[in-house]
Formats: C-alpha cells, structure tokens, sequence
C-alpha cells in the first residue's frame, strides 16, 4: 500500500521503518529536516512540505497516519487535512489522542467524505519498529478495506477492531491506566526491597522475577534493563510524568460510577511527584508544631 505519515518522532521514524521493511511505499513529512533525513535514508520519500504531502498522487485514494502529540498539535493538523484531503481518502490517527476528541474527528471529517480511524498504539519504540499492538475504531468497512496494513504493522494476534469510532482509542486509554498500575506496583515492591533489611542486586530481581513467575512480563523486562543501565537511579529526579491517558482513565471511571482505586492512586502519585515545592505538606509539619510542638524539618 502507499501510505503518508506526518509526524517523524520516534514513533514515526519508526512505523516508517516498519512499513517499508514490509514493502509498502511511504511517503512523509516532519517540521524537522534531521527526521525527514532519517525517514529517507530508511527508504521513505520525505517531502519538504505538507503541501507536497498532500500534492501526492492526487488521482488515487490515499491513507494518511498521523504520529503526533495528542492535543492542540493533532487537532491543528486534523483540521489541516480536513482542507486538503479528497473525499474518500482514509485519515489514520494513531496517536493517544482522547476517545471523545476521536468521535469529534471522526464526524468533522464525514462532513467532507473523509474516513477516520482512531488507533490506540501500544508497544513503545520497538513495538513501532518490529511489531505493535493496535486497537481500531471507526467504519468496520474501512478498517477491513486495509486490514493488511494492521497485520503487517503488529504482532501475530496484536491487533483488533473494536467497533464504531472513538472505540480504539478508549480501549489504549484504559489500557494506559492498567500500565500505571502495573508501573506504581513494580516501583513500590523494588523501592521496598531496595531499603529492606537485605542486600539484593536488583538487576538479578527483575531477571528471576521475569522468568517463570506470576508477575513475568515485558514492563518487567524493561525493569530489568533499567537496573542493569543505572542500578542506584543516579541522577534521576523521581519525578513522573503523566501524558493524559491516566486522567481520562479516571474521568471515566467517576463517570460510569465504578471504582479504579489502583489506577486512580497511580495517578494520583504522578501528581505529587511533581510537585517540588511540597507546600501541602509543609503546612502538615506546621500543624503538628502548632498543636504538638513538633520540630519542623528545614529544607537542607
């Protein structure tokens, strides 16, 4: 198939080589001139413009992928391709865009006999590169009209339609909320062990731990990696980040009326890890010297 992606970050320059090494032709664009380098010496032709993106063979049905940022930056570029897209060209956003916002797209594009398909994208750079997990929602006839594509960009049996359009990307977003779950358990049980009683090389942890026993798994692999690169966490502030796709998990969870609490005390982690300046808990030890007269540690 030809396919055109927009978006050259390390997903992209990765789908990109995913997609040629399985003989189809790619044509891309990225703001970044080094990416679109990268995307041609990998066998993709990189346009300098999205408007020579778009120029592109202008008689055939084409299948656009967008790689980027949920947000501001892929609705732009929605609205974008909504302008410059012809009518039953196949718009592919594989990004970890909100479902709500993917039903959005998926009707603001049907106004111009656009197809949309919202793909929840799971397995990180390698997963890009050798064999992804995917999650589809949007027309069943579209998706079975390029069904190939999904099969060749995934692993053996890594990746489903799930139905009608915003489908795909809610099942990546609670799929991103059993991850931090799993995430927060691993970090709790290895920083229990790491100031336990016991001198345990950690690194050799996570290898027993991922061969043969309950809790095996891919996030334990890359445990074991990480230990092995950093075994003391040198240099690494403990701030975690959150991209979005936990929050929504929660969001939904109080809409429905059901409980996520490991989930929800995930995220709610992330949150105060970044918080540096820790004012909530200094009126904590205030309080206690006011009512206690209990000494207040200083900053160091």
């Amino acid at each position: 198939m030809k396919i055109k992606i927009i978006g050259l970050g390390k997903m992209g320059l990765n789908l990109v080589n995913n997609l040629v090494s399985h003989q189809h032709e790619v044509a891309c664009f990225d703001i970044n001139e080094t990416a679109r380098e990268e995307a041609k010496e990998l066998g993709a032709v990189a346009a300098t413009t999205l408007e020579e993106l778009f120029a592109m063979n202008q008689d055939e049905t084409s299948i656009y992928w967008l790689m980027l940022p949920s947000g501001p930056i892929t609705e732009e570029m929605i609205k974008t391709c909504r302008d410059n897209l012809k009518a039953n060209d196949i718009l592919i956003d594989g990004g970890n865009s909100k479902f709500a916002d993917s039903i959005h797209h998926y009707h603001f594009l049907k106004e111009k006999d656009i197809h949309f398909l919202d793909v929840g994208t799971s397995g990180g750079m390698s997963g890009a590169r050798n064999g992804a997990c995917m999650m589809v929602g949007g027309d069943k006839v579209i998706f079975d009209l390029i069904e190939t594509l999904f099969a060749d960009l995934c692993v053996e049996n890594g990746y489903l339609y799930c139905g009608e359009a915003g489908s795909g990307h809610y099942l990546k977003m609670v799929h991103n909320g059993i991850e931090y779950g799993m995430m927060q358990a691993i970090g709790e049980g290895f920083n229990l062990l790491h100031h336990s009683r016991y001198d345990y090389d950690l690194e050799q942890v996570a290898r027993v731990f991922n061969n043969g026993s309950v809790v095996r798994s891919w996030l334990m692999e890359l445990t074991e990696n990480a230990l092995r690169e950093n075994p003391t966490m040198e240099g690494i502030s403990g701030q975690v980040p959150s991209s979005g796709e936990g929050k929504w998990t929660v969001e939904e969870m109080l809409e429905l009326g059901q409980s996520a609490p490991v989930i929800t005390q995930s995220l709610l982690t992330r949150y105060a890890s970044m918080d540096t300046e820790k004012y909530g808990e200094k009126v904590i030890a205030s309080l206690r010297n006011q009512f206690g007269g209990h000494a207040i540690p200083k900053d160091k």
